[in-house]
């Protein structure tokens, strides 16, 4: 293996794969990326054993083709503190992975190819296409609401849904669920869904990034396959039944609050100041046209402001972790936000009135 690539182009692959590489040191050759290089390009393939990431280069020279593995962040490391626009020069030596640019010779430890952990390709799996930015709003709109190590383990990724032209995605910690979803480039074969693991969607979200081009989706049984400009991601799925989110999401009789979002956020960032450490507990009392919002601690101490709203109906007062409201109006984009209530002891429902296709639930704090 002897060839010749800009650093621009190694560090960008290398940035892409550093995400699934594993930081512990269970098994030594998960914490190396695997190089593959023909006559025009480079392919680096990283994987954690539950997902796998391959990404494809474009080299400037080419002297022979071959298989190696070596430590992804040393590499990383290294070719991100070269000069910019330098050509580096990789060839192997024995056991060694040999680079050289400029003045500078270094020389890495590798592993053999063929101890790299081979990732399970399903073949079945039902194939969507989908704008970029379409995903990439569905899953930074979501994914604040998974789990994170709860013991019930299908809570502890997003669920996806996709049923003809559309794909929904649904992430709950059961304290508070988040539902959004957005239409597909065309409609798909068959209804299908999974749960993908939160390190998994989170890459995915990554890798989408600001690209403007459309992905390719592949869902099966038991994986997902991402597709975007030369890189493809793989994960397993979790296993499990994800909660009915339709029984979740409250209907029926309600109130109505609608009221300016930064408005809201900004009062109950002062006023959480003074709620307890342990639930962040904060107080919502309704009334006309005006919603008043209190804390107080076990210290005795108190705040309240009162804020002008459009609000007609039966006075609610009712209770909310102020982390899960401040979590939902961060993602929300439009001026003014609106939440039904259903009483005072039931989840309330949050929605944006510029888009139909995000829905919130918080369950209420019994006080």
């Amino acid at each position: 293996m002897d060839f010749y690539i800009t650093k621009e182009e190694i560090v960008k692959s290398l940035n892409l794969t550093l995400g699934v590489v594993e930081k512990r040191q269970t098994l030594p050759i998960i914490s190396n990326v695997l190089f593959e290089v023909d006559e025009s390009s480079l392919k680096l393939t990283a994987t954690d054993l539950e997902s796998e990431i391959s990404t494809t280069s474009t080299i400037s020279n080419f002297k022979s083709g071959g298989k190696t593995t070596a430590p992804a962040r040393k590499l990383n490391d290294l070719c991100r503190l070269l000069p910019d626009m330098a050509e580096i020069h990789f060839f192997l030596d024995g056991d060694n992975l040999k680079i050289e640019s400029g003045a500078g010779k270094y020389n890495l430890s590798t592993l053999p190819s063929e101890d790299f952990p081979v990732f399970e390709h399903e073949e079945t799996q039902s194939q969507i296409n989908i704008s970029a930015q379409n995903l990439k709003t569905i899953i930074e709109k979501t994914t604040f609401a998974m789990g994170n190590q709860d013991w019930r383990h299908y809570l502890n990724g997003l669920y996806l849904l996709i049923d003809d032209k559309n794909i929904t995605s649904v992430a709950t910690d059961a304290h508070r669920l988040a539902l959004a979803s957005s239409s597909l480039n065309e409609a798909s074969s068959e209804n299908i869904s999974g749960i993908v693991p939160r390190k998994s969607i989170n890459e995915i979200g990554k890798l989408v990034g600001d690209e403007k081009e459309n992905v390719v989706i592949k869902l099966g049984t038991t994986s997902i396959a991402a597709y975007i400009s030369g890189t493809t991601f793989i994960s397993k799925l979790i296993e499990g039944k994800f909660p009915d989110y339709e029984q979740v999401i409250p209907s029926g009789d309600s109130t109505l609050l609608n009221i300016n979002r930064k408005l809201l956020s900004d009062s109950l960032s002062r006023v959480s100041v003074l709620s307890g450490e342990k639930y962040k507990g904060i107080r919502i009392l309704t009334g006309e046209d005006t919603v008043n919002i209190s804390a107080n601690n076990p210290e005795k101490e108190q705040g309240e402001e009162n804020i002008e709203c459009e609000y007609k109906g039966e006075q609610v007062d009712i209770a909310f972790n102020v982390n899960y409201l401040q979590e939902i109006l961060s993602t929300l984009d439009s001026e003014n936000v609106q939440i039904n209530f259903f009483g005072s002891d039931k989840s309330c429902l949050i929605t944006d009135p510029g888009f139909d296709n995000l829905k919130y639930v918080v369950m209420p704090l019994l006080v």
